[in-house]
């Protein structure tokens, strides 16, 4: 099955050997992305709010640069630089993330996220159910 790279100008573009994200048939994988600006990179947002906003709007581009929408994610993974964030997280994750059913999803505390507070990556299924 053939792999698409997909890319969004309102996303960064990543900083290492991997891509954004990868169409592959019925399924867009999102690689872990971060509060970044698309262009310099410099990191978005101080707090666990605002991070996780500018995540999420950087999933949301490469999502749309697919094809897909955010009711199409099917499993969420995040890694937060602290769990006592998990609550806050969540408040903004369920601002963008609020059709029944809602993703799987999995949340560890991760001691590196490159500065960070919060690193999120996800998998959506665009085909016919």
């Amino acid at each position: 099955m053939p792999k698409t790279a997909v890319v969004s100008p309102d996303a960064p573009q990543g900083a290492g050997p991997y891509s954004p994200a990868l169409r592959v048939g019925d399924f867009v994988f999102v690689s872990g992305q971060a509060s970044l600006d698309p262009v310099t990179h410099e990191i978005l947002g101080e707090t666990i709010e605002e991070q996780t906003r500018n995540t999420l709007h950087c999933v949301k581009a490469l999502l749309e640069a697919a094809g897909a929408t955010l009711d199409d994610v099917v499993k969420v993974t995040t890694f937060l630089a602290h769990a006592e964030d998990y609550p806050r997280f969540a408040e903004v994750y369920k601002e963008f993330f609020t059709n029944e059913p809602l993703p799987t999803c999995s949340t560890v505390e991760a001691a590196q996220v490159w500065d960070h507070l919060i690193k999120l990556e996800c998998m959506a299924y665009v085909g016919k159910t």
